[in-house]
């Protein structure tokens, strides 16, 4: 199926996605005497972790309601990837959907992300599109020669590096004369300041 009459299938009737940018391959479902179901779009994985070149993605399904057709998609979906050496497929459901298509197709649940309050990010502009704050299931169906998916972590900002533990020991005893080791030095070590030499004093000048 070319990707044009899927994404115009697509836009015609999915519930809550516009057509994704681009694809591996679409597919479509038919009935007996010809007319077109449902279709699927399949490419590459949205999450960069998830891209390793093994991995696809079921980006967007849509049918007209007819039994049975979503789950043929999937099934027909998993078969395709594997033909073309894939090793693994991935989709999303939205909260709300049970996956019994997936089920049915031989996919497993594998988690659950968190509702998000919008996809937009520096390195990755984008539009909100309504589908925002809407938590969302992961499934996955794999070769056994499959590698496990990457685990996720939320991108907070780090916060900054603590003292070593080396570095928090309390300084030897100093001179008086000479300031006390400053706190959390690059290499690591407590610095001292240069000592004075013998016979020489120190003004209040050489402090500052």
């Amino acid at each position: 199926m070319t990707f044009r009459d899927a994404c115009a299938y697509v836009d015609l009737v999915h519930r809550h996605h516009p057509a994704p940018q681009g694809h591996k391959f679409s597919l479509g479902v038919l009935t007996d005497d010809g007319r077109l179901v449902g279709v699927a779009i399949a490419g590459r994985p949205i999450a960069r972790a998830f891209d390793d070149g093994f991995t696809i993605e079921v980006t967007r399904l849509a049918t007209d309601g007819t039994p049975n057709a979503c789950s043929a998609l999937y099934g027909a979906a998993w078969r395709t990837a594997r033909a073309s050496g894939h090793r693994r497929a991935i989709t999303y459901t939205q909260h709300g959907e049970s996956g019994a298509s997936l089920r049915a197709a031989g996919w497993r649940h594998t988690a659950d992300r968190p509702a998000r309050a919008g996809w937009d990010t520096p390195s990755r502009p984008r539009r909100n599109r309504g589908t925002e704050h809407v938590a969302r299931t992961l499934w996955e169906v794999t070769a056994k020669d499959a590698a496990p998916l990457p685990v996720l972590h939320d991108r907070t900002p780090q916060t900054p590096q603590r003292c070593s533990a080396r570095a928090r020991t309390r300084p030897r005893p100093t001179p008086a004369t000479t300031r006390s080791a400053r706190a959390c030095p690059v290499s690591g070590r407590p610095t001292r300041p240069p000592r004075t030499p013998q016979g020489a004093t120190r003004t209040p000048e050489q402090d500052d």
